[in-house]
């Protein structure tokens, strides 16, 4: 048993609170909104992001930052992937030597490229960085319904601790020290996500679906495999299994906000619609950039980059992508 700091009082964070007190932690929320925090203190509940769900009543939250970092030593990080770097550069001076951050975010820092560990050890100067990854959608998981992830650090030492900080009868938590490919591929499956909501907003069905997918995969296996991560993480939980979930489900941001965009070709109106936070709007042209930098070729992602951008209509990059030279299909080349 461990007291816990969760980062964020939005549906992941809460969701991740909820978790972590399964598990058997005492858990500290902190969230900038006081009308949240207070109803999650007083009713166990956060109607803005989870509807009517009742969260544990020994879950408790506050404003105040210097009690939640003083809480605990260990932090959870549930907060936008592009907020993380001023985040810990406002939280710099509260946080101990000691700390270890349990990044739960799926993105890449647009200005720099850097994926969110390596923003915590930039600015933190830390070794003691872990995630917790895989095909979670909060509103399954805070009903507890089962589900699979994988907590990876670069040691295994690290690995063994997150993953007993997170295991209940309901989420089955694996472990890896493949940190750099768990994150890349949970970064890039959003911007896959995007082209299959592309796609059903457009009115295709599971043919086009189903390609996408694979050819999406196929773009996240040779992107991990270029920076040297473990082909099996692609494969796994981390890769195949968030990418299967973000694709197939209609509580996926990035999938609701692709149909939105595939429907009206209108990246505001997906925007009004879509008011939450959809990482692979905000980190396709980043991933696309990465890719560019290895050499490595990406005609989905490059074409959701560039409907995002409005550079061309999302039936353009359909026709773009039918419009590819074939080959021998091979996984990672």
């Amino acid at each position: 048993m461990s007291k816990v700091t969760v980062l964020g009082t939005g549906a992941w964070g809460c969701t991740m609170a909820q978790v972590l007190s399964d598990a058997g932690n005492h858990v500290l929320m902190w969230g900038r909104t006081r009308e949240i925090v207070d109803e999650i203190n007083s009713l166990h509940t956060n109607r803005k992001y989870l509807d009517e769900n009742i969260l544990p009543q020994g879950i408790q939250a506050t404003t105040d930052l210097g009690q939640a970092f003083n809480y605990s030593h260990i932090y959870v990080l549930a907060i936008p992937a592009q907020t993380l770097r001023e985040n810990l550069r406002s939280w710099k001076s509260l946080i101990p030597v000691d700390a270890i951050f349990v990044s739960t975010l799926k993105g890449i820092e647009i200005s720099t490229l850097s994926r969110m560990t390596e923003i915590v050890q930039d600015e933190i100067a830390t070794s003691n960085v872990a995630i917790i990854t895989g095909p979670n959608l909060a509103n399954e998981l805070i009903l507890r319904q089962p589900a699979g992830a994988v907590a990876a650090a670069p040691t295994m030492l690290l690995a063994d601790k997150v993953q007993k900080l997170f295991a209940t009868p309901y989420y089955r938590v694996y472990t890896s020290t493949d940190v750099l490919g768990c994150e890349l591929a949970g970064a890039i499956k959003s911007v896959i996500a995007l082209a299959v909501g592309i796609s059903i907003g457009m009115g295709f069905g599971e043919n086009t679906q189903a390609m996408l997918i694979t050819r999406g995969l196929n773009e996240v296996a040779r992107l991990c495999a270029a920076h040297g991560a473990d082909p099996l993480s692609a494969a796994g939980l981390a890769g195949m299994g968030d990418l299967v979930a973000s694709c197939g489900s209609a509580l996926s941001r990035n999938r609701t906000f692709g149909e939105v965009l595939g429907r009206t070709g209108s990246m505001q109106t997906a925007r009004e619609n879509v008011a939450k936070t959809v990482e692979g709007v905000a980190s396709s042209s980043a991933v696309l950039e990465i890719a560019h930098r290895v050499g490595v070729e990406v005609p989905v992602i490059e074409a959701v980059a560039d409907v995002v951008a409005g550079t061309i209509s999302p039936s353009d990059a359909l026709d773009r992508l039918m419009e590819i030279t074939t080959r021998a299909e091979n996984f990672i080349r």
